[in-house]
């Protein structure tokens, strides 16, 4: 997640927690519940870009034991 990205989330999150507590404050049940939205918001942006780069992480991985086990059996079978 580039560094934008999460400083726009923990923005999002830092904002929906002043809604929810002007909400509470003002007895406003609706701006109450949109501020818990956007926490709910910027954490679900910041756990799908964590999950993201952690595939993409596990996909290079995978990628290179595959090179790794064809360059295994092509030695293999130059070899006889």
């Amino acid at each position: 997640m580039s560094f934008e990205d999460k400083l726009k989330n923990t923005g999002e999150d830092l904002g929906g927690k002043a809604k929810e507590a002007a909400g509470k404050v003002t007895g406003d049940k609706d701006t109450e519940a949109e501020g818990k939205m956007d926490q709910v918001g910027a954490e679900v942006k910041d756990k799908a870009s964590e999950f993201s780069e952690k595939a993409k992480d596990a996909a290079g991985d995978l990628g290179a034991n595959i090179k790794a086990a064809a360059e295994k059996l092509k030695e293999g079978f130059t070899d006889k």
